[in-house]
């Protein structure tokens, strides 16, 4: 333990008043580390079993700030995207302690997408990664326009979270509109049979419902709210456009 060691260090150089010194020191670095070691665990390439919340919100902050910078523009209203979901998802004060730490700790650091993103796939279920997926495109998203360096680093991301690409295709449909996009979204070719095409959507209606999420905050519920929101819209399209 690192207070122990501090404990002995401060002995050595300054007796029993540096010891005492050394000791609180050192609690508060064990305190640190134990709350926020998933940044470094994920840089470092270390592996745990499951993923506590003060670490998963460092490391999904730090997926945001990547996201943010892709395109070389740091946009307030993107900033203001990540706010306020995290406000939303987990109230005022513990999402402004996250962002200090993140601030102190990760923001000048140089943070790795491959690491952070992998440490998070061996932790984390399927439903939660593919809400990372959704949330880090609403980022991008927020001034308006999600550019092609975003999409390409929430490509990336979406890789080393080990998702699969037809359901990155489908979330990214969900943000990038065109004649295709109902489609995409559901998973199926445009040459898709009606009946693959009802299969399709109680395929992804299923995927993507909120239960899927019970166990994350309003915030993460929230967002596949809003997946299976767009999912039962594309198959309403799809059938306006053949007369289902």
């Amino acid at each position: 333990m690192i207070k122990w060691l501090a404990a002995v260090l401060g002995y050595i150089y300054f007796r029993f008043p540096g010891a005492i010194l050394g000791f609180i020191i050192g609690s508060l670095l064990d305190n640190y580390i134990r709350s926020s070691g998933g940044i470094f665990n994920s840089m470092m390439g270390e592996k745990n079993q499951t993923v506590s919340p003060g670490d998963f919100e460092l490391n999904l902050l730090s997926l945001s700030s990547i996201v943010i910078k892709a395109d070389g523009n740091v946009s307030q209203q993107e900033l203001d995207y990540v706010r306020s979901y995290f406000i939303q998802a987990y109230g005022k004060e513990r999402a402004n302690a996250t962002f200090r730490t993140f601030n102190e700790v990760v923001k000048n650091r140089q943070v790795s997408a491959s690491n952070i993103a992998r440490y998070l796939a061996a932790r984390t279920k399927y439903p939660t990664r593919l809400q990372i997926i959704h949330f880090l495109f609403g980022i991008a998203k927020a001034d308006g326009l999600v550019s092609e360096a975003e999409a390409e680093v929430i490509r990336e991301i979406a890789g080393y979270l080990q998702i699969g690409a037809r359901d990155f295709e489908s979330i990214k449909a969900m943000f990038f509109k065109n004649t295709d996009s109902a489609y995409t979204i559901l998973e199926i070719d445009k040459t898709a049979s009606d009946a693959e095409v009802k299969k399709a959507y109680r395929k992804m209606a299923k995927k993507y419902h909120p239960d899927k999420l019970g166990h994350m905050d309003e915030a993460y519920r929230k967002g596949a709210q809003e997946k299976f929101t767009k999912v039962q819209e594309a198959y309403e399209q799809i059938q306006k456009e053949r007369g289902l």
